[in-house]
């Protein structure tokens, strides 16, 4: 998934922390994921992928993984992780980029920047991927 809303006051900022609205989506995540059992929850190493995947993380008790999104082998990412459930949040360019790569195919564009609200849930049945999105508002 993308992350929450980033603080933009600062525009030289790269590594901007959460707004209070993107606090309380993230917060808002972790009750929609209140039901799934993650084996695992990624993000990248920025504050914002990290402030967005923590509330789940704690819920479940897992310790977050960072990942360095040009440098994942998604082949290796999916042979590792084969029969879990896994969360990954990274940002507008990555996450689509990553959900591609699993398909094999560039099937989804960039999100829009003002977009903080996209899931990609990708399924992988005895080698059949599928995927979907969902936004949660």
């Amino acid at each position: 998934m993308r992350h929450a809303e980033k603080d933009r006051s600062n525009k030289t900022n790269k590594n901007p922390h959460l707004t209070e609205i993107g606090k309380k989506r993230a917060k808002k995540w972790s009750k929609v994921f209140s039901n799934i059992k993650f084996d695992a929850i990624y993000s990248t190493n920025y504050n914002r992928t990290k402030e967005t995947a923590q509330p789940t993380a704690t819920k479940k008790g897992l310790e977050l993984t960072l990942y360095h999104p040009y440098k994942l082998d998604t082949k290796t990412f999916l042979k590792n992780t084969k029969g879990k459930t896994i969360l990954i949040v990274g940002h507008s360019n990555t996450t689509p980029m990553l959900v591609n790569a699993f398909l094999g195919f560039k099937k989804h564009e960039d999100i829009d920047d003002s977009k903080n609200d996209n899931l990609y849930i990708v399924t992988v049945i005895a080698n059949k991927i599928s995927d979907q999105v969902l936004t949660i508002n």
